[in-house]
């Protein structure tokens, strides 16, 4: 049985939002540590010079970041809920966290994101938010002492995101196993198994069932909130 943790849309500028950052950090990083005049492949492909193709992908990001806002308000006004939520039992979830990504273990919650993701949540956007600020400067500002904080801003703030983006990859992709089959909730059509969902989500799994039966068997038969409510595995 699978369950859908995000739909299309939201997956779609998942996706678009990943592939345009992992291509910004992989020409910023080649910047920073000065091999400006060594073009990397990706600008030996497109004939474009690096310092130009990161201030293009730049303003991809930016587009692709601002134009669905007004599409997706209620998604992006559930994230900010369900990231900024706080209950109780959160700081002990955050204290077994280490030793349940080897044993999968999770201490239950409630909410939509576990304790973790709220806060890699806030650090990716308080940090990408940075970067797209910064960068914007830079393209605008290019002398002075106030290109000098921005570039150090744009330096510290691509050093802090490479380092929770690369966490972010090694538990979405589901490598620790505590965290298997994580990866399917942005990939593949949505679904992860149920058994994965209620292991990191307990109480989203549950109200997600229970309020639209939302869980498929390997057949296509979907339950619905009646089998629920008689006991049904779902």
């Amino acid at each position: 049985m699978t369950v859908e943790r995000y739909r299309r849309p939201v997956r779609r500028l998942h996706t678009a939002v990943y592939v345009l950052t992992l291509l910004l950090l992989a020409t910023g990083w080649w910047l920073l540590t000065g091999r400006e005049g060594q073009p990397t492949p990706i600008a030996r492909l497109t004939g474009v010079p690096d310092v130009q193709l990161h201030v293009w992908l730049g303003w991809a990001l930016v587009a692709v970041v601002l134009v669905p806002l007004p599409f997706l308000a209620r998604s992006i006004a559930g994230f900010v809920r369900e990231t900024l939520r706080h209950d109780a039992g959160d700081g002990t979830w955050l204290i077994r966290w280490p030793a349940a990504v080897f044993t999968g273990r999770f201490r239950r919650h409630e909410g939509h994101f576990d304790p973790g993701q709220r806060l890699a949540n806030l650090a990716i956007v308080g940090l990408l938010g940075l970067l797209i600020a910064s960068g914007i400067g830079l393209v605008f500002v290019h002398v002075g002492p106030l290109f000098g904080v921005l570039a150090a801003v744009h330096r510290l703030a691509t050093i802090g995101f490479t380092v929770v983006i690369a966490g972010h990859i090694v538990i979405a992709l589901g490598i620790l196993p505590g965290y298997r089959g994580v990866w399917r909730s942005m990939h593949l059509g949505g679904r992860l198994p149920l058994a994965t969902a209620r292991r990191i989500w307990p109480g989203w799994t549950e109200r997600t069932i229970a309020s639209s039966g939302d869980a498929t068997e390997e057949g296509g038969r979907q339950s619905t909130p009646n089998d629920h409510r008689r006991g049904v595995p779902g």
